[in-house]
């Protein structure tokens, strides 16, 4: 088994206290998608309060995965802080899930016209 290097995690806010709860909420789901995706190389979170009146939705978080050969962005804003950090981290599962099935969805094809060729030249 390879290991990798950890994901370098850059939590920044903006109008928002950031606490040791809440920097470890962020880092336990940031862990989430290290372990799902071990290629992952950064992420990059925005955590916002929007102060203008009172809007239904004021908190926003925004997540950044950089990851070989494209970045996954995913933003969301709710009531909570924490469920937004939740929305915005399943967003990014998401698009992880989405990206590995058509990585293998791609080599299966690849293998399978390989094999094809190969029993067509034996043939």
């Amino acid at each position: 088994m390879v290991d990798f290097a950890p994901m370098k995690l850059v939590l920044s806010t903006h109008k928002v206290s950031l606490t040791k709860s809440l920097k470890e909420y962020v880092r336990s789901k940031i862990e989430k998608i290290e372990s799902q995706d071990g290629y992952a190389l950064s992420a990059f979170v925005n955590l916002e309060r929007d102060h203008k009146g009172t809007p239904e939705k004021k908190y926003t978080c925004t997540m950044k995965v950089n990851m070989p050969g494209q970045s996954l962005v995913a933003r969301d804003a709710e009531n909570d802080l924490y469920a937004a950090v939740d929305l915005a981290t399943k967003k990014i599962q998401q698009q992880i899930r989405k990206r590995h099935s058509k990585f293998k969805a791609k080599n299966t094809r690849v293998a399978a016209a390989a094999k094809k060729a190969l029993l067509g030249a034996v043939a």
